[in-house]
């Protein structure tokens, strides 16, 4: 039998395990990422490890979340990231270069390559063909120290794809699709492998932009095959040798197989707040828009900015609607600079900002109160946008274009003759010098730390006995903007624990803290997919610190569950879900866990004797960690 494209990755990287859906293997990493915004903690992490230089083939520093350097802290950590990188053999990309996965795809991305960051939009990569995936802060650190990644095996979805797209559809609008039809759970477990004849219609970074989204549906990730697209893009970025051929056999099987055709899509959009909510552009029209912003890891290519340079020539926007777009690197820069394709897009009023993430993480760019803003980002949850009741809309860049123009949301019908597909120009501009690669001997390099960088402070191993309080109710679809919000005062603090978790939930329940400092310890209560969204590991460790030991949930997400593992807190899901609507905040819960068992099921007893049935999903190893108190402490050991 033939093996897919998943398959062959993670067989070549096998380190333990078997390749039999929901057992725990282990894979060999390839190459690493971070951002600035977790990358700190990682490196903090990986000097806790003890181990001189990374031991991947690849391990990249990228700062490009936060670089409007308020105060100290922020430029701290920057120049903290670049000692450290030199020090350790880290590569290491300054602010203002571009958005890592941007930039990992033009530079460094490899089919057949495995890929994790600590970023949960690492599967962008996943566009030529690498296996690559968000994970959090440590697990990252460990692959850097040679440690292989731990995932439970995923199922294999195969997206077929047949047709062409037509008209104003683009990529994100396949993606939008899936979202609409599977929702923000239907990836959990599943790593979605397009194929089919329509495959072979999409260049490099229209792949990019459906992998890259596809961490909304949950997924391990997302990845399309190796061809001679793939081979175009490598060639473009003067990095052909990189190229190799990776595509499924012909006799190869998946757990199930979604079938779309290109040809009957149409411009969609996602309303608030969440990637899933979809429907047609047309089925909003007259809808007011104040805002468009176009950019992030998602929509920021060279393609993406010069349709919207075409679309937006000789226009002007009219009075009231903010437009802003953000270049996901320097190469794309340079290449509508060359081509003439910046001042459109000043001309038309649009604001042209620095090659990072910006607005789409809340740094900078807030809509007005409940304004409406049109993004060509991945998420819009609740308050993501630095405004809490703005509503915003996520959508492609010639969409995105088209209604900042009309100030409000038109038809397609009426946006006249499309824009025809753009390839790269014959000199694609190089950027691999500004980056700062790594001296061969770093013993020498000094690090710097500035005072709000904090040491990971270690966890006590988990007691024979869980006696707490529920200190928190929330119900489904709680992100980790909710756990942890976002922004730049408390991304500033990322490196400094004890800081950020002062504002953990602050926008949920504002008293969330203050109840957990009166508390020995606490358990948090939670619904269906529980920490969806970012990859932030501060989500799990801000928790942590403050004496979380617990999470009892209906269901959760991927990477927040494995975060919680590596920071010792039990992740534990209701039996029954109707046990939801017999606890409240301020019930008592004791379990003993000495009881529980991997993958196994055990009772939480109330106060009042009331018996709750908790069950795992936990592996031998993931609960040894947790036992231990964490990844640190169960690794330290070992090292």
């Amino acid at each position: 039998m033939g093996l897919n494209i998943t398959e062959k990755i993670i067989s070549a990287h096998l380190v333990d395990g078997k390749m039999e859906p929901g057992t725990e293997i282990g894979l060999r990493i390839d190459q690493t990422l971070t951002q600035d915004a977790t990358g700190t903690m990682a490196y903090l992490q990986f000097e806790a490890m003890g181990i001189e230089k990374v031991q991947t083939e690849l391990s990249v520093s990228y700062v490009d979340h936060n670089t409007l350097q308020m105060g100290f802290r922020n430029p701290d950590d920057h120049q903290y990231l670049r000692t450290v990188a030199a020090k350790h053999g880290v590569v290491f990309s300054p602010a203002g270069t571009g958005i890592c996965h941007q930039l990992h795809l033009e530079n460094f991305a490899k089919p057949g390559k495995t890929l994790i960051g600590s970023d949960s939009h690492t599967p962008t990569a996943g566009g030529l063909g690498s296996l690559a995936m968000g994970a959090g802060g440590l697990s990252v650190a460990l692959a850097m120290a040679g440690q292989p990644y731990s995932i439970p095996m995923p199922k294999v979805v195969k997206v077929e794809l047949s047709g062409k797209l037509t008209g104003w559809a683009t990529s994100k609008d396949i993606i939008l699709h899936l979202l609409g039809e599977l929702t923000v759970k239907g990836g959990v477990g599943i790593v979605f492998e397009f194929g089919g004849e329509g495959v072979k219609t999409l260049s490099v970074p229209e792949r990019a932009v459906i992998t890259n989204m596809g961490a909304e549906l949950g997924a391990t990730t997302s990845i399309f095959p190796s061809d001679e697209n793939t081979r175009d893009f490598l060639k473009a970025m003067d990095r052909v040798e990189d190229y190799s051929e990776l595509v499924a056999d012909t006799d190869a099987t998946y757990a199930d197989t979604i079938k779309i055709d290109l040809s009957k899509l149409e411009p969609l959009v996602a309303q608030p707040h969440m990637p899933d909510r979809v429907v047609t552009v047309k089925s909003l029209a007259g809808l007011k828009v104040n805002q468009s912003a176009i950019g992030s890891c998602t929509n920021s290519s060279y393609s993406d900015l010069k349709t919207t340079a075409l679309i937006l020539k000789d226009q002007q926007l009219p009075q009231g609607v903010d437009l802003m777009i953000s270049p996901g690197s320097k190469q794309v820069l340079k290449m509508l600079a060359s081509e003439g394709f910046i001042a459109p897009l000043l001309d038309s009023g649009a604001r042209l900002l620095e090659c990072t993430c910006g607005p789409c993480i809340g740094m900078g760019g807030s809509p007005t109160s409940a304004g409406v803003s049109v993004r060509t980002f991945n998420r819009n949850f609740e308050g993501r946008s630095g405004t809490q009741d703005a509503k915003v809309y996520l959508a492609s860049p010639q969409t995105a274009a088209k209604l900042a123009l009309a100030g409000e949301f038109t038809d397609p019908a009426s946006w006249g003759t499309p824009i025809e597909k753009i390839d790269f120009p014959a000199e694609v501009p190089s950027i691999r010098h500004l980056f700062i690669y790594p001296p061969e001997n770093g013993a020498e390099v000094e690090l710097v730390r500035g005072p709000n960088i904090v040491p990971l402070e270690s966890f006590s191993a988990l007691p024979d006995e869980i006696s707490s309080e529920i200190l928190l109710k929330v119900g489904d679809d709680i992100t980790t903007d909710h756990i942890l919000p976002a922004g730049a005062q408390i991304t500033a603090l990322r490196s400094n624990i004890p800081a950020i978790s002062e504002y953990i939930f602050s926008r949920v329940d504002e008293n969330f803290v203050s109840r957990m400092k009166n508390s020995e310890s606490g358990i948090i209560l939670g619904g269906e997919n529980y920490g969806q969204g970012s990859s932030r590991e501060h989500a799990a460790l801000g928790p942590r610190h403050l004496g979380v030991v617990a999470v009892i949930v209906k269901s959760m997400a991927r990477i927040h569950r494995a975060n919680l593992v590596n920071f010792g807190i039990l992740p534990l899901v209701l039996s029954q879900k109707s046990d939801y609507d017999r606890l409240s905040e301020g019930s008592h819960l004791t379990l003993k866990t000495t009881e529980i068992t991997p993958g196994g099921e055990t009772v939480a007893t109330t106060a009042d004797g009331l018996q709750i049935k908790v069950k795992n999903d936990l592996s031998e190893k993931e609960l040894a960690i947790i036992i231990a108190g964490g990844l640190l402490n169960y690794v330290g050991k070992q090292l």
